[in-house]
């Protein structure tokens, strides 16, 4: 059995058990964790939020049962229509044996991929913490200069860390932006969520 056939059937026995289905491959592309999205979707969960977690910051993806009709009758449709999904046979969307994406279900698979990644550089990122950071540090390495008279040490960091703590904010806020007028383009619609945290949502559930 293949990698891409056993994270399948991982997904497939938390759809038939489970009220939420968790993601969580370290080293696996956004893509390939949005394609699992998207068969777990097929069986009645709607994507739900993408967390980047740990000291070893792994992403983490969560899809939530959707007890909506719609949603439950494409579960039992596509339960009909592949039998054999989970046990090496195919699954709605995907190529046989692997998570690369049919013609028909690449759209829908490249907005999963950019709502998990929008998410997660959010969640990465302490947009506060980096600030206050950025802002301390400076005055931190020059008490140290101050006190250990390491100067020609000390004060380069003192210049340098708040530039890259602000450079890396940057290119966070470039990359969001980015897939930001993705998510815009497809139809999804801007909102914030209990934790102020910005999101995006799709205004009709996609899914097979």
């Amino acid at each position: 059995m293949s990698l891409a056939e056993q994270h399948i059937t991982a997904v497939m026995r938390q759809a038939a058990s489970q009220d939420v289905v968790e993601l969580h491959h370290p080293f696996a592309k956004a893509q390939t964790v949005a394609s699992l999205a998207y068969i777990a979707e097929a069986y009645g969960f709607r994507y739900a939020d993408a967390r980047v977690e740990g000291e070893k910051k792994t992403l983490h993806v969560y899809l939530v049962r959707d007890h909506d009709d719609r949603a439950r009758q494409r579960a039992a449709a596509n339960a009909a229509a592949f039998p054999q999904a989970g046990a090496g046979g195919p699954v709605p969307g995907m190529q046989l044996g692997t998570l690369t994406p049919l013609p028909e279900a690449q759209s829908q698979v490249a907005v999963l991929t950019a709502l998990i990644r929008y998410d997660a550089f959010g969640s990465a990122v302490d947009r506060k913490k980096l600030l206050t950071m950025a802002a301390a540090s400076p005055l931190l390495f020059l008490l140290l200069a101050v006190v250990t008279g390491k100067y020609l040490v000390l004060l380069p960091l003192a210049v340098l860390l708040p530039v890259f703590l602000l450079g890396a904010l940057r290119v966070n806020a470039a990359k969001r932006a980015k897939l930001a007028a993705q998510l815009t383009a497809a139809g999804c619609m801007p909102v914030r969520d209990q934790q102020g945290r910005e999101r995006y949502v799709r205004p009709v559930h996609h899914g097979v």
